[in-house]
C-alpha cells in the first residue's frame, strides 16, 4: 500500500472507506475492508491479521501479501515461530488490547536473537505495530501494520491518529467475530488450559527434557526469544554468572556451540510426530 505523509486523517476518506467497513460486516470481505480503511489514517506495505486463542496455532483471518511473502509472514509462521513471536508472547502474557509497537514488547535482545536472524529478518520490515484486540470467546486478534525496511517507521503523530481510531476498530471487530470460536477448527483446542500449560510446555520444556534439567529447559526458552543474560538472571532470580553455565552446560549437553544451532534444534522439534524433541 502507498504511504502518506503524516497528516490529519481526511475525514471524507475516512468515512468513506467507514461506510464500507460496516457495510459489509458479518462478510467474507470485512476485514479487507477494515484494512483499506486504516490505509486511510496512515499509509502502510503490508498487514496481516491473525486469531489467537490458547493453546491452538494461529488462525491467519486475513493478509495483503503476495504468494511469495504470504509463505514467510502466513505459512512459515504458523509451523512454529509463532512461539517466538512478541506478539502472541504479548497475548500469552494476558496483554491489555490496545496499540503497540513491537519494540515495545520485544526482549531486550529481541534484535539479536537467532529468531529475528533467521526468520523475522526475512520478513524485511522496517517496524511493525498491532492492533490487540479481545473479541467473545476468550479470543484476542492481532491486526499487524508493517513497514518495509525502505520505509521511515511510524512517528508518534501517526501513532497518536491510529490510537484515536481505536475505539472503533474494536467495536467493528467485536461485531464482526462475535462467534468466532464457534468456526475454530476444533482438534486442538483445551478448554481451561492455557497456553503455557499445553503447547508453550510441550515446545520448550519437552524440548531436550531427556537431556536437559528443568531450569536449563527454562533458559533455553528465555534465550529463544531473545532474553539476555541480565533479563534471564533477573526474571528467575538467579545470577547472571548462574545464568552463564547453565547456558554453557546446554550447550554442552546438545553438542551445539552457537545460539544459531539452538534455534535450529527447536525449529526442528515442532515437526516431529506428537511434537517430541529430535534430542529424547
Amino acid at each position: 500500500m502507498a504511504q502518506k505523509p503524516p497528516s490529519a486523517i481526511a475525514l471524507s476518506e475516512w468515512h468513506s472507506a467507514l461506510g464500507k467497513v460496516i457495510t459489509h460486516l458479518n462478510s467474507a470481505v470485512f476485514p479487507g475492508q477494515l484494512v483499506r480503511s486504516l490505509s486511510q489514517v496512515v499509509g502502510f506495505n503490508h498487514s496481516v491479521m491473525f486469531a489467537y486463542r490458547g493453546a491452538d496455532q494461529p488462525l491467519a483471518l486475513h493478509d495483503t501479501f503476495t504468494p511469495e511473502k504470504r509463505e514467510v509472514f502466513v505459512t512459515m509462521y504458523q509451523a512454529g515461530p509463532y512461539l517466538l513471536d512478541p506478539f502472541y508472547q504479548a497475548y500469552r502474557n494476558k496483554i491489555e488490547p490496545g496499540l503497540y509497537r513491537i519494540k515495545q514488547l520485544a526482549p531486550d535482545r529481541f534484535y539479536q536473537s537467532e529468531y529475528f536472524r533467521s526468520y523475522y529478518v526475512q520478513t524485511g520490515l522496517k517496524e511493525e505495530i498491532g492492533y490487540f484486540l479481545d473479541v467473545p470467546g476468550g479470543i484476542m486478534i492481532v491486526i499487524s501494520l508493517m513497514r518495509s525496511k525502505a520505509s521511515p517507521a511510524f512517528s508518534e503523530r501517526e501513532m497518536a491518529l491510529l490510537h484515536g481510531v481505536e475505539p472503533v476498530v474494536r467495536a467493528l471487530a467485536n461485531r464482526h467475530w462475535f462467534n468466532l470460536e464457534h468456526g475454530w477448527p476444533s482438534q486442538h483446542w483445551h478448554p481451561g488450559m492455557t497456553a503455557l500449560e499445553t503447547q508453550i510446555d510441550n515446545a520448550f520444556q519437552d524440548f531436550g527434557r531427556s537431556i536437559l534439567t528443568p531450569r536449563e529447559c527454562e533458559v533455553v526458552g528465555m534465550v529463544l526469544r531473545g532474553h539476555s543474560s541480565d533479563s534471564i538472571s533477573q526474571q528467575l532470580g538467579i545470577a547472571q554468572g548462574t545464568v552463564k553455565i547453565h547456558r554453557k552446560n546446554i550447550y554442552n549437553k546438545l553438542r551445539i556451540s552457537s545460539q544459531s544451532e539452538l534455534f535450529s534444534l527447536f525449529i526442528s522439534s515442532l515437526y516431529t510426530d506428537d511434537n517430541r524433541s529430535l534430542l529424547r
